[in-house]
């Protein structure tokens, strides 16, 4: 600390004896937090100070040097120990003291490229060992939603925290601002998160949602997002620079712990996430979720992905997904009418298929164990992609393997056997004809097969299917897919 340099000068002045200073990769600083938050709300421009603690407990001085790392556009200041820069070397710290960091950062919040959260960090680097402060700064007026509690997961001896955001037990989100998530958001078991019609959310990196506690022994927990036709509830990246726009993998998912139930989302646009959808296994009649009219673009993983699960949807399109546009995994009950699966990924390479079903897992121990696939239905659907083949079977003949696919147009391998009761008046291996898949417009060309290859049964069966994705009325012979053809 400032205070005793004059003592250390003077000892300094009359001794000739070597500093016992620690500059190789043994050494190790402690911290007053592992993150700064600042917490205000900017509605104008402004900026807040705040202050962290390093402290070496170590019986000998250290030297390690202090940077500003990040992207945020010098949102961020530095002042180290009375030092200011962003990049402050050959720091001293003294055997068992401490110093301050004071860091302010600036935000205009009408600028409309600033980003929901602004994040940079502060990287202490001593001899070989490199530690870490993140700073996050909320860049707009909002709902913010930080961790506010924890639970500690065991493994073996050891253990470790998971920090997340506990929600009231029935807890509604509205549209009258943008709703930002950092970190993990987590709905109780018995409670119910609505989200209503037109509300933005948005998540940092390796943030999501889950329903259901992991920590609890009790099951359960729903959600209800309930967007309209022309106002759809978004779920997006928290960046807003446009280079940001078409980036997967910005956030985590949506994933439905084991037991909850009842879930549902209407008309609602999942971007630029890892997996939009994780449904976990149920063991009752209850769906797991019900998804209609909904858009998922450019998952870096899944579009949804099902383990065990129940799940209907319905008037829903899945696009650029770096691995799977569906999985349905060890096994479950799926139904999938006028959907919609084109998958032209174009980021970097894919080899796994639009579909996979899939009836058993291998556990740790090595063992396969069956989980029956009951039924896995597509009905007046559409499954494209750059592949040469886009569905893939897991079967262990040990269990139930029921699939359908009910005129529908699919993609598969030309040596598969479709002249089975799996098969009901399918277009094999033809081109949709899509009006222009490089730019994603995926409505029928005039000259397109899925035009009226549709059982009209299939769309009768639910009122959500009378309409397009666009508010279409269905005629008496109905294309294939999700969205009609362009007269």
């Amino acid at each position: 600390m400032k205070y005793i340099l004059p003592i250390l000068l003077i000892i300094l002045s009359y001794s000739c004896k070597k500093e016992n200073i620690q500059t190789e990769g043994t050494a190790t600083l402690q911290f007053s937090n592992d993150t700064i938050i600042f917490d205000t709300v900017f509605t104008s421009i402004g900026s807040v100070t705040k202050q962290l603690m390093v402290y070496n407990n170590n019986n000998f001085d250290i030297i390690t040097n202090v940077e500003l790392r990040g992207n945020s556009g010098g949102n961020f200041r530095m002042n180290v120990d009375g030092e200011s820069g962003n990049n402050i070397k050959n720091v001293k710290i003294s055997a068992n003291d401490s110093m301050f960091v004071f860091v302010e950062v600036t935000i205009d919040p009408t600028n409309t490229n600033t980003p929901y959260l602004v994040s940079d960090s502060i990287v202490f680097t001593t001899g070989n060992k490199t530690q870490d402060i993140d700073l996050i700064a909320y860049g707009h007026d909002a709902y913010f939603h930080t961790a506010n509690t924890y639970g500690d997961i065991i493994n073996g001896d050891d253990t470790s925290r998971f920090f997340y955001h506990q929600l009231e037990c029935n807890e509604v989100w509205n549209n009258d601002k943008p709703h930002v998530i950092y970190g993990y958001v987590v709905v109780d078991p018995n409670c119910l998160l609505i989200i209503n019609a037109g509300t933005n959310i948005y998540l940092h990196k390796n943030s999501g949602i889950i329903v259901g506690n992991p920590f609890s022994s009790t099951a359960g927990g729903t959600i209800k997002v309930n967007g309209e036709l022309g106002n759809e509830v978004t779920f997006r990246g928290d960046r807003l620079d446009s280079w940001y726009d078409s980036l997967p993998g910005q956030w985590d998912r949506i994933w439905m712990y084991p037991g909850s139930i009842n879930n549902e989302f209407t008309y609602v646009n999942f971007q630029n996430g890892t997996i939009a959808i994780h449904a976990d296994t149920v063991s009752n009649n209850n769906p797991t979720a019900v998804i209609n009219n909904c858009k998922i673009n450019n998952m870096s993983a899944i579009g949804i992905l099902g383990q065990g699960a129940k799940l209907e949807v319905n008037n829903t399109i899945i696009t650029k997904c770096g691995q799977y546009s569906v999985v349905c995994n060890i096994g479950g009950d799926y139904s999938f009418k006028h959907c919609t699966f084109a998958n032209y990924w174009n980021f970097d390479h894919r080899n796994s298929p639009s579909i996979l079903l899939n009836n058993y897992y291998e556990g740790s121990d090595g063992n396969i164990y069956i989980r029956d696939l009951n039924n896995a239905y597509f009905g007046n659907c559409i499954i494209d992609g750059s592949l040469t083949t886009e569905i893939s079977f897991q079967e262990n003949t040990i269990g139930n393997f029921n699939y359908t696919f009910d005129h529908c147009l699919i993609k598969i391998d030309p040596n598969e056997d479709t002249e089975t009761s799996h098969y009901i008046n399918i277009i094999k291996n033809e081109s949709p004809k899509f009006i222009n898949k490089n730019t994603f417009d995926f409505h029928l060309s005039l000259t397109s097969p899925c035009n009226s290859a549709g059982d009209f049964n299939i769309t009768q069966t639910q009122s959500v299917l009378f309409l397009d994705l666009e508010g279409n009325l269905r005629d008496n012979v109905p294309d294939l897919g999700v969205l009609k053809r362009i007269n």
